[in-house]
This record gives structure tokens, sequence and C-alpha cells, in this order.
């Protein structure tokens, strides 16, 4: 079997022990509220560091020199070695974190279930006694995901129904969504896909698989947009993916090429100089970037999402609603400008799928719906996403708004705003009728 990356077996460098979880919060809260030890004499206070062209930001450093001494700054900013010392296990996670009785119980009970891996830099952004904390909750195990609730699949979209050939979800008349790898760097618990990711179950060279899928997009010439995504395509070498992309741009009928991914998130040093040179000759192309919550917009992210609108990609967020970690109309606020100020423009809020165990994780539909409202005329416009349930069954996206059409009075049409006050807009009254007719109905 050919494999699109490797993962060694090593272990990561630093203590075995279990930390002294108190030390290091208090050293985070320093850092945090811009509190430094005192200066020796003639010496300065050390400013943020680039190293590898990637900044390393004062937390980051401080958890790499507690969990990973003798780490340079070289190998912290090399994706590769952050893959490789990937967190996998209880023992590993342990050093790092206090697990609850409830995430020791889920942790030890993995045999056939959605795989566990976090990247060293994406478990330095985790509260270490907190397990309630917000991007804790989004990848570390509890026994909730062994619970299969009313209403759940493996599947719940119906992708493989839609699938023509392996690889390829062809939904919608105009474009489809394209598989081209089933590993990422980070595993949220949440993934509509957990039944694929992480199974290294891809048989057949890389080559040979995924030219099925380009060949049945090339004999379809309706096919105008192709969403790149599996797992996770940047987590492809930047010539595997460089193919991927050549091999799509050669077809005259496809006009946008999109790449779905959570890697500025979860792995910001996977957007390195030469990834962003080699994507920025594909244009036009698109990037939609899965964010959860404000802690994940680090300064590490920042850069990463910065050389990709620098080369002209423009860039996009997906979040998805989840209860406790994201649920409130501050929080989403907090994000959605936070991404606009890094240049990535809010797109989509789904409702969170009903994949097997997830129920813990999905709440009422009303709770967006009063996000939604909150937002509404609250924020700038291009800062507000799409509020859109996916679906079960294969239904594809239907957006899910506040009623904003209060009726009509014969050709005026009633409308209120975010303020819940009523305004008036005379329109043609066959056009008002029609409006209110499908609003009713």
């Amino acid at each position: 079997m050919e494999q699109d990356y490797i993962i060694e077996e090593t272990e990561p460098p630093g203590s075995k022990n279990v930390f002294d979880c108190q030390g290091y919060e208090a050293a985070q809260s320093a850092i945090a509220g811009n509190l430094v030890p005192p200066a020796k004499k003639n010496s300065t206070i050390p400013k943020l560091r680039r190293a590898s062209g990637f900044f390393i930001s004062p937390e980051r450093r401080l958890f790499r020199k507690t969990f990973f001494k003798g780490v340079t700054d070289a190998e912290w900013t090399d994706w590769h070695w952050q893959v490789r010392h990937s967190i996998s296990s209880t023992m590993e996670l342990e050093r790092i974190i206090r697990l609850s009785d409830d995430e020791r119980a889920a942790l030890s009970d993995r045999s056939g279930k959605f795989p566990f891996l976090i990247t060293p830099y994406y478990a330095s952004l985790l509260d270490p006694i907190d397990p309630q904390h917000p991007l804790r909750r989004t990848v570390v195990p509890v026994q909730a995901e062994q619970v299969h609730s009313h209403g759940e699949e493996d599947d719940p979209l119906g992708e493989e129904a839609e699938s023509p050939v392996p690889g390829v979800v062809h939904r919608y008349p105009d474009r489809v969504l394209f598989l081209v790898s089933d590993f990422c760097s980070t595993y949220c618990r949440y993934c509509t896909r957990s039944r694929l990711v992480g199974r290294l179950n891809c048989h057949g060279g890389f080559k040979d698989r995924l030219s099925r899928g380009i060949d049945y997009i090339a004999s379809n010439h309706r096919i105008r947009d192709v969403l790149v995504s599996g797992g996770d395509p940047l987590m492809l070498s930047d010539d595997r993916l460089e193919w991927i992309l050549a091999q799509l741009r050669r077809i005259h009928h496809v006009e946008v090429i999109r790449i779905g991914t959570k890697t500025p998130a979860v792995l910001p040093q996977r957007i390195t100089t030469p990834l962003v040179r080699m994507l920025k000759r594909y244009n036009p192309l698109w990037m939609s970037i899965h964010f959860t919550h404000p802690e994940e917009l680090t300064e590490e992210t920042g850069q990463a999402c910065g050389r990709l609108a620098d080369a002209g990609i423009p860039l996009q967020s997906q979040t998805v609603l989840l209860s406790g970690i994201n649920d409130t109309a501050a929080t989403m606020m907090k994000l959605f400008h936070g991404l606009v100020q890094k240049r990535v423009r809010p797109y989509y809020l789904y409702q969170c799928d009903p994949i097997s165990g997830s129920a813990h994780f999905r709440t009422p539909v009303a709770t967006g719906l009063a996000i939604m409202k909150e937002l509404r005329g609250y924020t700038s416009g291009f800062a507000v996403p799409l509020y859109v349930i996916d679906t079960p069954g294969g239904g594809g996206k239907v957006p899910i708004m506040p009623e904003y059409v209060a009726g009509h009075e014969g050709a005026t049409l009633l409308l209120k705003n975010y303020e819940g006050k009523i305004y008036r807009y005379e329109d043609a009254p066959g056009l008002s009728r029609a409006i209110c007719n499908d609003s009713e109905g």
C-alpha cells in the first residue's frame, strides 16, 4: 500500500511524568496577563520570535519548554515534526493535561472507535485542568461518544449513496465533493466523516485511487466546481496535492477549485512558503477553513491565513454549532470578528450533523436561530455566516434564518428588522403575495 504520509512511533522528548498542572497553569496566566518575571540587569524582555519563517508565540514557547524539552525552533515549526509527534495515546495526553475519569474511561476503550490524534501545537491550546474547556471538548474523547441516540447514523448525509465512483460525492448538479485523503492531523470528535477518516485503509497507489474520480469529473461537463476535501487534503505532500490540482485544472469545464481544511487552525506550520507558492499557480482557488472557537485565532494561525490571503486565495470559514462550546452569540461574535480581521469571511454556520455518538454536541435549532438573530444588524453583514442544516438522507444544505417577512397589507410588504420593529415596503402586488405565500407555506 502506498501511503500519503508517515506517522512514526516516536517518543516525544521530555519527561514521561504527569506534569505539575498548577505550575504550568500559573505560567500560562502570567503570559495571558502580560506578567513577566523581573528582568535581569542589562537584559531585555524577549519579543515574539520567528523560526523557519514562522512565529512562535510566548504561550507556545512555554508549552514546548515544559513538555517537549530539547526541541528546537526549527523542529517545532516543521509540520512534519508536528505530525510525527502528534498525541495518540492516553500516556502521551496525560503528560499534558489532567484527565477526568470520563476522558480516561473513553480513551481506555478505543477498539473500533473513531481515532484520536492531536498535534502538539493544538495541544498547547487546551486547558490542562478543565475538562469542559471548549477546545478540549472538541478533541478529547468522552464516553458519550459511545451512545447511539435516535436519529443518528454513521453516514447521516447519505454521501455513500451519492458516490458514483470511490471518493466522489455528486449531490448538486454543477459541483462535486472530491475526497482525496482519509487523514487529519487532529481529529474533531464531531466529524461528519468519522466513519472514514483515520482508518488508513486506502488501497492501491495514490494516483490509481484518485484517477477514477478525476475521470468522472472530466466526463461530466456540468461539473464546474470541485471541493477537494477528505480527511484533510493539506496533509498530502506538496507534490501529491499539486498533482491533484493540475489534473483538475486541465479539465476545461472545471471553473473553480476549492480546498476544505482545518489545517490553519490545528497545524498552521503546514502553510509554508513553498506550499503557498504552489497553490497560487492554480488560481482561481478558494479555501474553506474549519474554525470552531475564538481561542483558535492565535498569532500562528493569523500568519498562516495571511500567507494564503496574500497569495490571492479567498478564505472563508465553516463553523459547526456545538453545545457548551460555541453556542452563544458572544462567542460567535468574537469568533467571526476575529476571522474577518484575519481576512477570513464567515461562510457557513452548520447545525451539528447527527452522526453516531454526537448527541452531547448538538444544540436545538432554536439556539442557532437565536444566535443569528443577535448577530444580524449588530455586526457587519459580511461577518454573519449563513446558518444551514445539511439535511439527513442527502437532501443538501437548507438555510435556516429568523423570520423577517411579517406579512403584507395589499401591495405593502411588512418587514421586521433586527430590532423587531415593523417597516413597510411598497412592492408589486403579485410579487408581494408570492413572497408571503412562500413564507407562510
